[in-house]
């Protein structure tokens, strides 16, 4: 998998993650290895590695404005990514900031916990999240504790996942796509639906414990694509690839959950 030269442009507002392995870090390394341009608007800092998260800080929200204002104005963006919103007061600034901007295609990862169990979402959050934030998502990318917070419905099958897409759906995003990473089993189901119809990808379960910010990286490269004007079917695709691959080659750094291997598409150029 090649990338393709720099084109499209993605803003990405999310919280930044010190050990490099999720959140903004891992969006820039995404969209850059896919060939695309990567502003941010950091959310919150957090203190964290592979084993988990000790501390955030949050950005003074007229700071988190700005940034976003800033990058607009000047720069552009073809399609807005939001990650880690983290509070009421976050999402509120966000969604103002960009109401200026509606015309702007916006993918929405409802980061709600980290890898290693951290809360990132307070719970009066994911209402505010439901109430104004998916009716102006272009596409959401929830994974099954997500989406189950989300709908207040169980998801611990297949047909309950397909089932969960419908009332997803119904909370206003244009469309969703259903990571099914927590089911039980060797086999990993994720379900689209949306304009283009609906579409399953299944693949087999990697045994890896290498796996953190495999939600982040799959929405940054998601939102590349849609950047680089391929439709959303495609985008997803070529973004389940891109992950799968990288967390096959990932560089098993970490005492806990690992990094995934950002860079695999970028061809090396050194002489043994």
């Amino acid at each position: 998998m090649q990338p393709t030269l720099m084109r499209g442009r993605v803003l990405i507002i999310a919280g930044s993650d010190s050990g490099g392995g999720a959140g903004i870090q891992a969006d820039i390394k995404t969209v850059t290895a896919l060939g695309g341009y990567a502003a941010t608007a950091v959310t919150a800092v957090t203190v964290q590695n592979t084993k988990g998260v000790t501390g955030i800080h949050a950005i003074p929200l007229d700071i988190l404005s700005a940034q976003i204002a800033s990058v607009l104005e000047d720069l552009g963006a073809d399609v807005i990514k939001t990650g880690m919103l983290a509070s009421t007061p976050v999402i509120e600034t966000t969604m103002a900031a960009l109401s200026l901007h509606a015309s702007i295609p916006l993918i929405v990862d409802p980061v709600m916990v980290a890898k290693g169990g951290a809360s990132l979402l307070t719970d009066d959050a994911v209402g505010t999240l439901r109430r104004i934030v998916l009716p102006r998502a272009t596409l959401i990318t929830p994974n099954l504790p997500e989406a189950e917070a989300l709908t207040g419905r169980t998801i611990e099958t297949p047909q309950a996942m397909r089932e969960a897409v419908k009332h997803l759906l119904d909370l206003g995003p244009s469309a969703v796509l259903l990571k099914g990473g927590h089911l039980a089993g060797d086999d990993i189901i994720d379900i689209y639906a949306g304009r283009e119809g609906t579409q399953e990808w299944h693949s087999k379960r990697i045994a890896t414990r290498h796996t953190h910010g495999t939600g982040c990286t799959l929405a940054s490269a998601i939102a590349t694509g849609l950047a680089q004007a391929m439709n959303a079917i495609d985008s997803i695709s070529r973004a389940r690839a891109y992950v799968r691959h990288a967390i096959e080659t990932a560089p098993g750094l970490g005492q806990g959950h690992g990094p995934l291997n950002h860079a695999h598409t970028i061809r090396q150029f050194t002489e043994e």
